[in-house]
């Protein structure tokens, strides 16, 4: 079905002009983030070359760049497997997140240019968008791209690349709460309150509406966590 997350076409490379290995990368992380390959589940390189129609060589090159990223593991006699993210780790992602995001809103509403805020709108009616007719991959690029308008108004170097460094295990936990019943509602009414609170340049307000957004998303992703800890014992 072509509206299938699922669908092995949504994980093949286009060879466009940005770096083929970059697309490589972002294609088996995507499958990764929407559930096409489970945690502790094998990641044989041949299954993979099928998968994105490329070489082996650049299959190798984003497994160590997804290795780097905390996304999968490497074990001995086995190979790469898809690394499990547990309650606990999940519980102190979010505490950072909470702090992190908070500020780079924060600085947002403070800082932001005319342009930056104007491009934050535009990225926020992309995710209700996305949210409203897109499938999984979609939504997660369009929060994904919202989230790099905030860190790009923020104005922060520093703070950018801390919030880059934990992207890719926030993005498998963004996929994982949305999967929570009326997240996906919650969600987009959450952003809602927040772009108006940096709209309004209100730096403490959009700190606030931050950090109640995370806390949103940590409950409903750490509760399906423990559900399917529970489940595989």
């Amino acid at each position: 079905m072509a509206n299938d997350p699922l669908n092995e076409a949504n994980f093949r490379v286009r060879r466009i002009a940005a770096p083929l290995r970059h697309s490589v990368t972002d294609s088996i992380r995507n499958a990764l983030t929407v559930g096409r390959f489970k945690a502790g589940q094998r990641l044989p390189e041949r299954d993979l070359c099928e998968m994105t129609g490329v070489s082996r060589t650049l299959v190798r090159e984003a497994l160590r760049q997804l290795e780097s990223e905390g996304l999968i593991e490497v074990l001995p006699h086995r190979g790469p497997i898809v690394a499990r993210i547990s309650p606990e780790q999940a519980e102190g992602i979010y505490q950072v997140r909470v702090e992190l995001e908070g500020l780079a809103c924060q600085l947002f509403a403070e800082k932001a240019t005319e342009s930056q805020r104007a491009a934050l709108v535009q990225a926020f009616g992309r995710v209700k968008e996305a949210f409203t007719d897109g499938d999984p991959i979609t939504r997660l690029d369009a929060k994904n791209a919202f989230y790099a308008c905030l860190i790009d108004g923020a104005g922060n170097e520093a703070l950018g690349m801390t919030l880059r460094l934990l992207n890719s295990r926030v993005t498998v936990l963004r996929a994982t709460s949305m999967q929570a019943p009326g997240r996906t509602k919650e969600s987009v009414a959450e952003l809602s309150e927040l772009l108006e609170r940096l709209l309004a340049q209100d730096g403490p307000g959009a700190r606030e509406a931050a950090a109640r957004h995370v806390r949103k998303a940590a409950a409903a992703a750490i509760a399906l966590l423990r559900q399917e800890l529970r489940a595989a014992e």
